[in-house]
């Protein structure tokens, strides 16, 4: 009679984080203090860690760096439940909620109205924002070798689902927002003080993933993110050679963006949403004064695509209203984007049901 085989343990060291080792082949979160709030109660920085059984790259995945933008905190819940993690190589640094006073306020910000991505690298002896920077970046940053933090529009501005990087990305990194497979790259500068810079500072890479707006799941946007971070992985070969999962369409690369602003104050009618193509001097929406006295035309100023706008009826002169990313032909970025969208919605990969 044949005698059943032990399994096999792995011969993989476990992972070091705060004061807790996670084994290879397992999974735990781990809380790292943070501070106390004035009544006592403790906060702290919540990161979950798979660490896989065999040996791959070390990988962090965040949001909520701005306590409102909570599309991000949805898009991690469905990949830890995704059940391609469970066969997982390297080891996955996922933290859903970096501004966590932020997050229980439903601000953007942090008690003392700092923005944490403009606070990194941060300091252990420096403001709360300095403080919640400087360890997000010294737990959990400094171990990995690449990184993708999501975020939304601010309040009142919604985004159609974006992949950004640094004009000076790697061939890795364009080849990695090239898998991640959202509708539109962007390319965007790194900011002084953001996450991104932080980390390109110490050599690690990180992709941006813009969409949606704040306080707000938009169903085809966490779908994008969750397929795209997942998209990723497999092209890092974390996930399981046999992995099946739907190749998504590449983005389409715009070559620069602009803003289209508010030419006076009063109240603003949009007939543009995101997604959709304009021409130059197409009339995108209309800025009237409360009585119906005065209409004011806002105009593009050049073809593209609405990457971005403004939900906020009520502006001020310069408001900024729409975000047109610049294409050679715009009309094909539109079918593009409805291809993309299409794809999303029928893809039964990314169904809530088969996260269960």
């Amino acid at each position: 009679m044949m005698k059943s085989r032990a399994a096999r343990k792995p011969n993989r060291a476990g992972f070091e984080i705060g004061d807790r080792t996670v084994l290879a082949g397992s999974r735990s979160t781990v809380e790292l203090p943070v501070s106390l709030l004035a009544n006592h109660v403790p906060v702290h920085l919540p990161v979950h860690v798979i660490h896989g059984a065999r040996p791959g790259p070390v990988v962090f995945l965040s949001a909520a760096v701005h306590g409102d933008e909570i599309i991000g905190v949805e898009i991690i819940r469905r990949i830890l439940r995704s059940p391609v993690l469970n066969r997982m190589a390297g080891t996955l640094l996922a933290v859903p909620i970096v501004n966590v006073f932020g997050f229980l306020n439903q601000s953007r910000y942090l008690p003392d109205r700092r923005d944490l991505n403009r606070c990194f690298p941060g300091s252990p002896r420096g403001s709360l924002a300095a403080q919640l920077a400087h360890l997000f970046l010294d737990e959990v940053v400094r171990r990995c070798e690449f990184g993708i933090d999501i975020h939304s529009a601010p309040l009142h501005r919604s985004n159609l689902p974006q992949i950004r990087i640094s004009p000076t990305a790697s061939e890795r990194l364009s080849a990695l927002a090239q898998a991640f497979g959202a509708p539109i790259s962007l390319t965007a500068p790194l900011r002084e003080g953001s996450l991104r810079a932080a980390a390109s500072a110490m050599g690690i890479e990180t992709l941006i993933y813009e969409a949606g707006e704040a306080l707000r799941y938009d169903e085809l946007p966490v779908r994008a993110g969750v397929r795209g971070v997942l998209s990723v992985l497999q092209k890092l070969e974390m996930l399981h050679p046999r992995t099946r999962m739907t190749s998504p369409k590449q983005p389409l690369r715009a070559s620069s963006s602009r803003w289209v602003r508010a030419p006076r104050g009063g109240l603003f009618r949009s007939f543009k949403k995101v997604g959709e193509a304009v021409e130059k001097d197409e009339v995108l929406g209309i800025v009237s004064d409360p009585f119906g006295d005065v209409d004011a035309a806002v105009t593009a100023s050049a073809k593209g695509l609405v990457i971005g706008r403004s939900q906020l009826p009520i502006v001020n002169r310069g408001d900024a209203l729409l975000h047109i990313a610049l294409f050679r032909d715009p009309n094909m970025a539109e079918e593009h984007v409805d291809t993309v969208h299409g794809q999303l919605e029928s893809d039964p990969f990314l169904d809530e049901d088969e996260y269960g």
